[in-house]
């Protein structure tokens, strides 16, 4: 759902005192909110129109650093400003800050006020609207999991994040007792949410010590990407103030489970209706959901980077983990990379297993409409659904072990450049670029630790 405070609301409440502080944000290529804290009487008055921001915030990596290579921003360029247009749809209430109020915003171009094509909100609409235009709408969930750990985000800085210790010492999946001893944090996380609007369905242990998972409820793509940020952003800040730390690395450490961000994804037709449901066909799949699916599968390669951004991202694909490692099929299978839920029911629909809990909901939704709509237009076959353990399919579709695999697919998709834009992918591309230059610089601790004296 939308955000639950109309602007007239919102203007009653500034009169009254109840909000002192409206939080516009637009969102990074990180997934991130970015934006500015107003005096809510500003905001009514006339910030509510639009307001601006530094067009590098779209051009930067996880340190904020100005990177170069840019086509759309970059130091020749001046690094110009932007227009953030609050979308007063999402306008919402915060609860667990005082007397403040949350907008998002589409980011747009500073003269033309066009929205720029390479900002996350846009990428997705793009694609939306594509499927509009089919007759279909999109429907999504995203699964989000978590690492809590005991000390606050400060200590595990000053201590070089060594030595952390996650909030549980065993595996707490659906673990009942376990996460009553973390509910102080979670249960304030359910609120907090349910309370700005977003419509929380559960939490629960996952498959590590310390492993958390909160599912929201399925809705349509650029809702379900807008309540994936708040969500992320909304975890971090409750946590903060119980004195916890949070991270949504796809992998803190090589000993414990990575953590998923998997994407549930159907389509509506016309009539609301599950477009995915045929009551009389296999497993309940329409033929519209065989060409969607066979759609992803053809493309998962060239996908992955929007699934998985960062170097970290590509050590969580592991066997036996619940992690997939390969592009494959299968109905209710968790071996495989792409698995039917609810199968011969109404509710059947597609779960990409593959993103991580660092994917930018937008990119990743964006990328998986793109290739699902290449199935359809094109009327791809879907292949034979895969049965056992995908595991040990060594000649089955591998999904990229690496960053630099998946920025070479992304880099040569003919499909995500016809549907994107060369530019936009250019973009990102050089975003993959960065993150390889950075990381290659750089002397790790295992180099160290490992050949410091036996090299």
């Amino acid at each position: 759902m939308p955000g639950n405070l109309t602007f007239e609301d919102l203007k009653a409440r500034v009169a009254t005192g109840e909000i002192d502080t409206v939080i516009a944000a637009q969102t990074d290529m990180q997934g991130r909110l970015a934006g500015k804290r107003f005096h809510a009487q500003h905001f009514v008055d006339s910030a509510w129109e639009e307001t601006h921001s530094c067009d590098y915030l779209i051009a930067t990596d996880l340190e904020m650093a100005t990177i170069p290579g840019y086509k759309a921003s970059s130091w020749e360029k001046g690094y110009g400003d932007h227009v953030m247009r609050p979308d007063l749809k999402t306008l919402r209430l915060v609860p667990w800050l005082d007397g403040t109020a949350l907008v998002l915003c589409d980011v747009l171009d500073h003269h033309g006020h066009a929205a720029v094509p390479h900002s996350p909100r846009a990428v997705l609409k793009r694609q939306i609207a594509r499927l509009e235009s089919l007759g279909l709408t999109a429907m999504v969930a995203t699964e989000l999991e978590f690492y809590m750990f005991r000390e606050t985000f400060e200590d595990l800085r000053n201590a070089g994040y060594r030595g952390m210790t996650t909030i549980s010492a065993y595996n707490e999946d659906y673990h009942v007792f376990q996460t009553t001893k973390e509910e102080d944090v979670m249960r304030a996380i359910r609120n907090g949410l349910f309370g700005a609007g977003i419509p929380v369905e559960n939490s629960k242990g996952e498959a590590d010590a310390g492993q958390e998972e909160i599912n929201v409820r399925y809705s349509d793509a650029l809702d379900t990407a807008d309540n994936h940020v708040i969500t992320k952003n909304a975890v971090k800040e409750i946590a903060f103030q119980k004195g916890r730390a949070i991270t949504f690395l796809a992998k803190w450490s090589h000993d414990y489970a990575g953590s998923s961000s998997h994407i549930h994804q159907s389509l509506a037709g016309a009539d609301g209706a599950n477009a995915f449901h045929d009551a009389e066909a296999g497993h309940g799949m329409s033929r519209l959901a065989r060409h969607y699916l066979a759609g992803l599968l053809k493309h998962a390669s060239e996908g992955t980077f929007f699934l998985a951004p960062f170097v970290n991202s590509y050590k969580r694909f592991a066997a036996d983990t619940f992690a997939p490692t390969r592009a494959v099929w299968g109905v209710d299978n968790r071996t495989a990379g792409y698995r039917i839920a609810g199968a011969d029911t109404k509710a059947v629909r597609i779960e990409c297993r593959v993103g991580g809990s660092d994917l930018n909901p937008y990119l990743a939704i964006a990328a998986q409409i793109a290739a699902g709509i290449d199935g359809i237009e094109n009327e791809l076959e879907l292949e034979s659904e895969f049965t056992g353990n995908a595991y040990a399919a060594r000649r089955a579709r591998r999904i990229p072990a690496t960053l630099r695999e998946a920025t070479m697919a992304m880099k040569r998709s003919k499909m995500l450049r016809a549907a994107f834009g060369d530019d936009v992918i250019d973009h990102y591309v050089r975003a993959a670029e960065w993150e390889l230059e950075d990381y290659d610089r750089v002397v790790t601790d295992y180099e160290i630790a490992r050949g410091f004296e036996r090299a």
